[in-house]
């Protein structure tokens, strides 16, 4: 248990009134009042203490539930981005088969429009021409070789006309379809549509919350030595999920690690480094990677081919993804918006795992980068350039 400075000053005094009144009350029978007073003044002590013991004991429990709020608060936030994202795509793709079923509809417009002049000229050729009756073309005394070329003819006709009315309904049809097809598009656009807006007003109001969770720990400020004390937890935690995730790595062929690529791979955002690997974080603890500012929801993109170890809220990183990239290799991103990839998904080099934002507890967006090999941390700056 942490006291507080006044509290150990108050400490010191009482333990030094008592060794002076132990002498007095020897030395003289009649320092009853003295020591009275004294007894009265370490029992307010005692009493002081006890509530500061039971005032660090709130703070401690009301942290605890404010940082699970918080957690709660982060995951809400990357659902809501996470739906989207999604509908951003589906609407994209409606919109894009929306505009290729209107250009379809178009040409066959088009077509519908020819096969009507071609039907109409083949309706008019037949009236001009006269009704015939084969019968009596047969019974006709006329030469036989110029019935059949007139039967041929007529035949050859009316197979066009049957051919050109065939395709005139398939138009038809195919037409009717389309239009179906484009109601049907249309509602799903809107119901995409509305889907967004929902999931906006949501992520609003997450990021409120959450920035009400925040402000509320701020609040309940803890003194230099706790604040080392949670950041070595926080390290610990770390730590512990990457020695468990270590145990559980089933080596890979395809996975090669880092060592042939210093100075090769990209980072994974853009953007102006923060805090750098080794410096000064907190009294002797130092910054185990980077972190870089970056525009919240900037794409988050991995620095090499691997297998998604962990993806979940880890309390001091937020929502962090870890990747495994074989011969002990190991890349974390830490406090994003939503994380896209789940465990066992393999990642291709340069594909989007993550989008940037501020989980964890940050006050402003960024991503945390850490490189490890064999379960230490090693500066990012000799991978990536």
């Amino acid at each position: 248990m942490k006291w507080y400075p006044w509290v150990r000053r108050s400490i010191t005094r009482v333990c030094s009134l008592i060794c002076i009144l132990s002498f007095t009350c020897f030395a003289d029978p009649y320092a009853n009042d003295s020591q009275n007073k004294a007894n009265t003044q370490l029992n307010d002590i005692k009493s002081a203490i006890s509530n500061t013991r039971t005032d660090i004991k709130k703070v401690s429990k009301k942290r605890k539930a404010l940082e699970i709020q918080l957690k709660k608060d982060d995951l809400a936030i990357s659902a809501n981005t996470r739906n989207i994202n999604k509908n951003k795509v589906k609407q994209s793709k409606i919109k894009k088969e929306l505009s290729a079923l209107a250009t379809k509809k178009k040409a066959l417009i088009k077509d519908k429009k020819f096969q009507e002049d071609i039907l109409a000229k083949q309706l008019r050729s037949a009236y001009s021409s006269g009704h015939h009756d084969y019968i009596k073309l047969l019974l006709n005394q006329e030469d036989p070789a110029s019935i059949q070329r007139t039967l041929t003819h007529y035949q050859y006709v009316n197979d066009a006309r049957i051919k050109e009315i065939k395709r005139f309904r398939q138009t038809i049809k195919e037409l009717a379809n389309i239009e179906k097809m484009q109601k049907q598009q249309s509602a799903a656009l809107t119901d995409v549509l509305q889907r967004l807006t929902q999931d906006k007003k949501s992520l609003d109001n997450n990021k409120k919350n959450r920035a009400t969770t925040i402000a509320s720990l701020k609040k309940e400020q803890l003194n230099k030595e706790q604040q080392l004390e949670q950041l070595l937890a926080d390290e610990k935690n770390l730590k512990v999920a990457l020695d468990r995730l270590a145990k559980k790595v089933i080596p890979k062929k395809n996975l090669t690690g880092l060592a042939k690529l210093k100075r090769k791979l990209s980072w994974p955002v853009s953007g102006k480094i923060r805090h750098r690997f080794g410096t000064q974080k907190h009294g002797y603890i130092k910054w185990k990677g980077v972190l870089k500012s970056a525009p919240i929801g900037a794409q988050v993109k991995v620095i090499h081919n691997g297998t998604v170890l962990f993806s979940d809220w880890l309390k001091g990183y937020g929502l962090i993804t870890i990747i495994d990239h074989g011969k002990g290799y190991m890349s974390l991103y830490g406090h994003n918006q939503t994380l896209l990839k789940k465990v066992g998904d393999y990642v291709e080099q340069g594909e989007t795992i993550s989008l940037v934002g501020q989980s964890g507890g940050q006050l402003q967006p960024g991503l945390y980068f850490e490189i490890r090999h064999v379960g230490k941390a090693v500066n990012p700056k000799l991978w990536c350039r």
